[in-house]
């Protein structure tokens, strides 16, 4: 494994820049976080166009609709996270843009299924009709039943070892599993209108949201880096930091749902308290939860602080989401 982060090598992860070279850099030598999220926000839309295949659709509209839910908006965090800690361990470039377009994939279903009526029931989603609305109930439910399958199915044809493409597989799996998105989804739904502890709240956010968060950091590197003992301290540092991390964009989405406008959440706002789910927002108090997500979002840059300049992507994402939670909720 490499230690550097510089941009030299168009064969490695770094090389999502696609050749801007030194415009990538500012005066001080520094990476600048703009071009390269904006340049891998781009490349993973590209390869969502090009596995979602419009063509594909036959008589029906499902693969519209597949394409309608990940190709229309989002801030591809999750996507930004795996090729960030993809650069810090050199993974190719081609690799990395599949490996997050199969991340926001298995995320846009995740968010299909919450907007629907027997779950969240939200009608709005990055500031459009949610699929169900546009689309109908039953298309909405096979859209996240098809993406969950393309976004495996993206995995295994990864042009990688056969035990990187497994390991991706089981992670992604993980992530949305009983034990991961789909069981925080469940809990979610058990405490609505209910007085229940803090830890149980941070404990259903870990799930719901948290787990596939740490897949996205964790697959980065798995894409070119085996977690075995040699690599334990990395996985350590990549697993503290994402569990920081996760934590803290629900923290934010806690506070933005009864704070912000329409305009800025993308979606209908005041849903939680309307609905009766308590959360941290709601538990603390919005100056506490907001305080909980900058502690967060420190101890996450405390956590791959020992892994220097190599990780300066990562904590890059932690300054974006620093700028999004002073821009959108202030100190009052």
């Amino acid at each position: 494994m490499q230690t550097g982060s510089t941009l030299h090598d168009d064969r490695t992860g770094v090389s999502a820049l696609g050749g801007l070279g030194a415009q990538a850099r500012g005066a001080s030598g520094r990476l600048l976080p703009e071009i390269w999220m904006q340049d891998g926000a781009k490349r993973v839309e590209q390869a969502l166009a090009r596995l979602l295949c419009a063509e594909d659709d036959g008589e029906t509209e499902l693969m519209a609709a597949m394409r309608y839910a990940t190709l229309h908006g989002g801030k591809r965090t999750r996507a930004l996270l795996c090729l960030a800690a993809g650069a810090l361990a050199d993974t190719p470039a081609h690799m990395l843009d599949d490996v997050g377009a199969a991340i926001e994939m298995m995320h846009a279903c995740t968010l299909v299924h919450d907007d629907l009526p027997a779950m969240d029931d939200d009608v709005l989603r990055r500031g459009l009709p949610t699929v169900h609305v546009k689309f109908g109930e039953a298309t909405a439910i096979l859209v996240g039943d098809a993406l969950q399958a393309h976004a495996f199915l993206t995995l295994a044809s990864l042009d990688a070892p056969s035990g990187n493409r497994t390991a991706l597989v089981r992670e992604l799996a993980q992530a949305v599993s009983a034990k991961g998105a789909a069981g925080g989804q469940a809990m979610d739904l058990s405490l609505v209108g209910k007085h229940v502890e803090l830890d149980r709240i941070v404990a259903m956010h870990r799930m719901k949201s948290g787990a596939l968060v740490r897949a996205s950091v964790r697959m980065g590197a798995l894409c070119a880096i085996a977690e075995d003992a040699a690599h334990a301290a990395l996985y350590c540092a990549l697993d503290r930091y994402s569990a920081c991390f996760g934590l803290a964009l629900q923290v934010v989405d806690d506070i933005l749902d009864a704070t912000a406008d329409t305009a800025t959440l993308g979606k209908t706002p005041g849903k939680d308290a309307a609905a009766q789910k308590p959360t941290c927002a709601s538990i603390m108090g919005l100056q506490a939860a907001r305080q909980f997500a900058l502690d967060l979002l420190r101890d996450a840059g405390e956590a791959i602080a020992p892994l220097g300049a190599r990780a300066e992507r990562l904590a890059q994402m932690l300054q974006r989401a620093n700028a999004y939670l002073f821009k959108h909720a202030p100190c009052a």
